[in-house]
């Protein structure tokens, strides 16, 4: 099992069942965060003591205070952790349930678990870590399996989601040429823009632009 694991988590009673779960596992050294940046240092200063940490369990949602922070969520943390030691283990534990968001913490930073917060999450969470320490499989509760095979965000690109975005914020798909000219987005035809988001339209079976953006946030795509 894991020796010396880092729980970066702003909410104090959700450190304790993350602790119980580990202490479960007997992992004998545990330290916390409750800033992304004190993770990061931690993460840092077990590299130059040559003792690093092996395993990462992170929220997602950090609540802003006084402090300010270089790093204000915990997918900042992870890409942050991920350039600075990448083969630590990490286990996303958050009330996340977009789908596109989970599975982008699986695509972009090759994340080890995912564990949504709720009535089962700690028997969940045992399992992650179990598995993330047994295997390199990816591990997901079985109710949200269904999101590693989702082929939405291998067939949505980011020029989809900046379009999507700006009719979300009121851009008319008539003035979306010039905005996407006036930022410095290509393609930006007026032609090569209509025929995208009739392909959006399609491949969401969204009635009009406005019935697209709904559909777009209920995934988590914006």
């Amino acid at each position: 099992m894991f020796t010396k694991v880092l729980i970066a988590e702003d909410i104090d009673f959700n450190d304790i069942a993350v602790v119980q779960v580990l202490q479960e596992l007997n992992v004998p050294e545990i330290e916390y965060a409750k800033y992304c940046d004190d993770a990061l240092l931690k993460i840092k200063k077990g590299l130059l003591d040559n003792h690093p940490y092996q395993l990462l369990i992170t929220d997602l949602s950090f609540k802003p205070d006084h402090r300010e922070t270089n790093l204000n969520s915990g997918e900042e943390l992870i890409a942050a952790v991920k350039l600075l030691l990448p083969e630590i283990k990490i286990i996303a534990f958050s009330i996340e349930d977009k789908a596109y968001r989970i599975k982008s913490l699986f695509d972009k930073y090759n994340i080890n678990g995912f564990v949504m917060k709720g009535r089962n999450s700690i028997p969940e969470l045992k399992k992650a870590i179990q598995n993330a320490f047994d295997t390199d499989k990816k591990y997901l509760p079985q109710e949200l399996n269904y999101i590693l095979q989702d082929k939405t965000t291998n067939e949505i690109d980011n020029y989809d989601i900046q379009l999507i975005k700006y009719l979300s914020i009121g851009v008319s798909q008539d003035s979306m040429e010039a905005k996407f000219k006036e930022v410095g987005i290509t393609p930006n035809s007026k032609s090569t823009i209509e025929k995208r988001i009739n392909k959006l339209k399609v491949y969401f079976k969204a009635n009009n632009p406005t019935h697209l953006v709904a559909i777009a946030k209920d995934l988590g795509l914006i």
